[in-house]
């Protein structure tokens, strides 16, 4: 729907332009503001059609209402009594370099190291790029009270510290780390889809977007941001193929590397290679090149697993988890053969926290089925099918689950390699 793509679009640099205006200890007036302009935008684009400039028709709304609260004169004492009351001033705070810069000042402030990782996605979601409530609690499988309250408590941080974040603060760099984690976490929201849908795609094009923005301030340009948006570009190129015109997921699609994204893919891999510069190795950077051993192979065959398996040990050393064992264990499988990757599956420490992950359990199905125990097989996508966290899941699992009864090939003749499967 055009209106929602647009408000997606133009909330957040709205929001920075009438925070500049209105001190963020007036964040909610600023929300109202943009509210309101959209509000008219519907109501003015109804009767009359869609302007030729939709987006400066919306930032024209917004400055002109931002003009009328300031020149109520008790008002304009209270917002911001540092900014004159005229118009040239707010003109000032929507110049596009302007709006770039509060984006960015927004962008570290909502990351601020006292508010928890989840607390600092939902900010980021609800203030920069307009996501509601209920939306953000639909991608993150939690309530929306719970929802409701983090966005509460981020805004009163940012109150609490009366001015955006200053880009040359001496703090920059420790906030930087954390804005990267945030974005980098609300990338995998929407990629892994947790929610309603397998896929929340524009969730990862939030978080591209974001970092694109990170990437036009220099001192923020850095090895790793560029590590980051790399392998943000090379995972989204995947996005197309990853479900089927139903939404479901689709792992023969996953395979099809002609329906990737090529733009993405170029432009991951130019990210990757500016991330090369300096001698710091991050997870991001290993993450990346993982990624790009993918895109860049013809096919799942014909990936290079020799160096995927090294690559997934070198990011156990760097940033250890389940979900990476998991991977690697999937890659192993690939290398050694099911056999060897059941053994590293069954030796994951901590696997226990993968117990509500439906593709652990479906891994060790794919790897059963692929050994020919199809008993085995059944039972453990028995086990994933249960803990499916959408319907698009349950849908693909209960397919894996049925195919496991069944010595024919699953639908369109093709058999998913574990790593297919866990990619999807």
């Amino acid at each position: 729907m055009l209106e929602e793509h647009l408000f997606r679009r133009e909330a957040g640099r709205m929001v920075a332009a009438l925070t500049r205006v209105f001190g963020v200890h007036n964040l909610a007036l600023a929300e109202d503001v943009v509210q309101d302009a959209f509000c008219r935008a519907l109501e003015v684009w109804k009767a009359r059609g869609v302007p030729e400039n939709p987006s400066a028709w919306l930032m024209t709304a917004a400055r002109n209402r931002a003009l009328d609260v300031l020149r109520r004169e008790r008002t304009a004492r209270t917002l911001a009594p540092d900014v004159p009351v005229a118009a040239d001033a707010v003109d000032d705070a929507f110049a596009a370099h302007t709006i770039r810069d509060e984006q960015l000042r927004m962008m570290f402030s909502c990351c601020h190291p006292r508010l928890p990782a989840e607390a600092q996605v939902a900010l980021v979601l609800n203030v920069l790029c307009g996501f509601g409530a209920a939306e953000i609690a639909a991608a993150f499988l939690v309530g929306r009270a719970a929802v409701e309250k983090r966005i509460a408590r981020g805004k009163k941080t940012l109150a609490g510290a009366r001015r955006l974040f200053d880009l040359t603060d001496a703090e920059f760099a420790p906030r930087l780390d954390g804005v990267r984690r945030a974005l980098y976490l609300l990338f995998n929201e929407g990629y892994h889809g947790a929610g309603a849908r397998a896929v929340r795609a524009e969730l990862c094009g939030e978080a591209v977007r974001l970092t694109e923005l990170l990437l036009e301030h220099p001192p923020a340009a850095t090895p790793a941001t560029h590590a980051l948006a790399a392998l943000m570009c090379l995972h989204a190129a995947r996005l197309p193929a990853r479900t089927d015109a139903a939404g479901d997921l689709d792992p023969s699609g996953a395979a099809d590397r002609a329906a990737w994204d090529a733009r993405l893919v170029a432009a991951g891999l130019a990210h990757l290679e500016r991330s090369a510069a300096g001698t710091e190795v991050t997870a991001y950077h290993v993450e990346a090149a993982i990624a790009a051993a993918h895109a860049s192979a013809p096919s799942v065959a014909e990936t290079d697993w020799a160096t995927v398996v090294p690559l997934y040990d070198r990011l156990m050393a760097i940033a250890p988890s389940p979900v990476v064992a998991l991977n690697r264990a999937i890659a192993v499988a690939e290398r050694d053969g099911a056999a060897h990757g059941l053994e590293a599956l069954h030796a994951i420490a901590d696997r226990d926290r993968l117990a509500a992950y439906p593709f652990y359990a479906a891994a060790l199905g794919e790897l059963e089925l692929r050994r020919g125990d199809r008993k085995a097989a059944r039972a453990h996508f028995g086990v994933a099918l249960a803990s499916a966290r959408n319907a698009a899941e349950r849908r693909f699992l209960a397919r894996r689950l049925a195919a496991c009864g069944s010595a024919e090939r699953v639908a369109n003749d093709h058999t998913p390699t574990p790593s297919e499967a866990s990619n999807s």
